[in-house]
């Protein structure tokens, strides 16, 4: 235990101000007690009145904690849900390349349409990246979940 009435450092501020951030950030406080809080940590002078800023608040994340190795996990892990569209690893790959795949090509059809040139600009973007996506599929790390 650090004796309170110890000369805080600039550091020891500094760490104040940032965890302060934190909790402000995590909802644990306003923004106007953000305020008040770091102008107390910026006025104090020994590392008790350093620890009176923050006595009310938990020094790490409570949600962080690892979970011991006797105890089973409180947090269920997510499930996804039918309607859930978010996509992970090659399948969101594929879908970005897809997507603006097909925007440059709708644009060059626009174009090609209205002014006549038929240069096949899009395979630019499409045939490289699409190459390199395949490689990837085909030799890259595969990982067994």
């Amino acid at each position: 235990m650090t004796n309170p009435e110890m000369r805080a450092s600039d550091a020891d501020r500094d760490r104040v101000a940032t965890s302060l951030r934190e909790h402000c950030a995590e909802g644990r406080i306003t923004m106007d007690e953000l305020h008040e809080r770091l102008e107390a940590t910026y006025a104090a002078r020994t590392v008790g009145a350093l620890q009176r800023v923050t006595a009310d608040l938990p020094e790490e994340d409570l949600y962080a904690l690892p979970v011991p190795a006797s105890q089973r996990s409180t947090r269920v892990p997510a499930k996804r849900s039918s309607g859930d569209l978010s996509m992970t690893g090659p399948a969101a790959m594929w879908a970005g390349w897809a997507s603006v795949s097909a925007i440059c090509f709708t644009v060059w059809l626009i174009v090609a349409v209205t002014s006549g040139a038929v240069y096949p600009w899009f395979l630019w973007v499409a045939g490289p990246w699409g190459a390199i996506l395949l490689m990837r599929t085909i030799f890259g790390p595969h990982r067994n979940d």
